[in-house]
């Protein structure tokens, strides 16, 4: 299984890899931003997306939205600082798996990525 893990946080990044990878989850691939992001998928076909929603050059949400036009039953799980309720309510109709508020506990991502794995394609589940 890939996972690819879209943050502009290096540290974030490092730190949701690390936390995958204590959780059984090997092949992880990173992503600098929502363009990087969306170059990532086209390259590597990943199982699910941990997707930040506040990033450089494209936003979470037009990474995201962009997926979706490539591959519908892409598995998405939008990721944020704050809680936003229209990034929520856009995450919603678009059809993204789960949504997590930053800071998660370890099991809540491990958990989040397990369930997305076998989510259905009706769409979010948090």
């Amino acid at each position: 299984m890939t996972i690819l893990v879209a943050d502009d946080s290096m540290f974030m990044r490092k730190l949701i890899s690390r936390t995958l990878q204590a959780g059984g989850f090997r092949s992880i691939v990173e992503a600098v931003d929502g363009e990087d992001a969306v170059r990532k998928f086209v390259e590597f076909s990943p199982h699910v997306i941990l997707m930040d929603i506040n990033m450089p050059n494209k936003s979470g949400i037009e990474a995201a939205r962009e997926i979706m036009r490539l591959d519908p039953t892409s598995k998405i799980i939008m990721l944020t600082a704050v809680d936003q309720q229209w990034a929520k309510e856009e995450a919603a109709r678009m059809g993204v798996t789960a949504f997590l508020t930053k800071p998660f506990k370890q099991e809540e991502l491990v958990n989040a990525v397990g369930g997305a794995l076998f989510a259905t394609p009706e769409g979010l589940k948090a």
